[in-house]
């Protein structure tokens, strides 16, 4: 079986890369921005995906659409360059696979809710609050018009990553290097963090038995940002991490944030009982070299 990765260079993408390719997947990846040795160049406003392929030969069976503009704050003063880079690479890739007749597994994330009841089911009613998840959610739907679709909500995603963008790796790096930090963390933002292995393990799995529909993606860790950072700061015994937990309000962020935000995994685990996830504190065990 083969898989393209769309955004293979980021951190979901590239624990899909390994996970996939460990599975016996043949699998091609691209990049926009950030270039690795395992990745070819692709932007979608540019490129032409058939060409790509037919440079290539390689025609995959399935498409992982990983990427999109992350920055919820920059996404809402720039809502014209978040929708040409979120909502029309997708239409793109939504036309290729429907002509094609290749499945698609879709990214998406918590803030199609407006976080007054999370953490959420997949029934729940929709309601993005900011331009970020309102093009998630337009995606969602052009990519529910296929036969073979998978949306995959997820949030606060953490893992190895090349960059260490994501919260949980980049303050570890930070209080490894002794970096002297003092953060105004949201109190009462609420959210699931996730293993990003661990969701490309759950994608393969849900892929490889031709699951379809909206699957929610979710660790067994609940907690506030200022809670994470703390949990995190509390294996660094001499650590420079000052904290001030803050209103969400008190933030002065472009986006609104939904709050009582997560998402609840009551279906995928129906379906595979005995998965096992990483939460976070294993996962910084793992990555400081502690020894439970």
């Amino acid at each position: 079986m083969k898989a393209f990765i769309v955004g293979a260079s980021g951190l979901v993408g590239s624990h899909c890369m390994s996970v996939f390719k460990d599975h016996n997947w043949e699998v091609l990846g691209s990049h926009l921005s950030f270039a690795t040795e395992h990745t070819v160049p692709f932007n979608f406003l540019e490129d032409d995906l058939e060409k790509l392929f037919a440079t290539h030969s390689f025609y995959p069976d399935v498409i992982i659409h990983c990427a999109a503009l992350t920055n919820v704050d920059y996404c809402e003063n720039n809502v014209d360059e978040s929708y040409e880079k979120t909502v029309l690479p997708t239409e793109k890739i939504v036309d290729y696979c429907r002509l094609k007749n290749v499945g698609l597994a879709f990214i998406s994330t918590d803030y199609v809710f407006d976080g007054t009841s999370g953490p959420y089911r997949e029934d729940a009613k929709v309601n993005p609050l900011n331009v970020y998840g309102k093009h998630k959610l337009e995606c969602e739907r052009l990519v529910s018009t296929l036969d073979t679709n998978l949306v995959l909500r997820v949030t606060n995603v953490y893992g190895e990553e090349a960059r260490s963008k994501n919260f949980i790796a980049r303050l570890i790096s930070d209080l490894q290097n002794n970096v002297s930090k003092e953060l105004n963390l949201p109190f009462d933002q609420f959210a699931t963090p996730i293993y990003a292995g661990d969701i490309a393990k759950m994608t393969l799995m849900l892929i490889e038995d031709n699951k379809k529909g909206i699957y929610h993606l979710a660790g067994n860790d609940y907690y506030n940002r200022y809670q994470l950072a703390a949990k995190v700061g509390s294996y660094f015994s001499h650590n420079k991490l000052h904290l001030t937990p803050v209103k969400t309000s008190q933030s002065n962020q472009a986006a609104v944030r939904p709050l009582n935000g997560g998402l609840l995994n009551i279906k995928f685990l129906g379906e595979y009982p005995k998965f096992t996830f990483e939460n976070v504190d294993s996962f910084i065990f793992k990555v400081t070299k502690h020894e439970l």
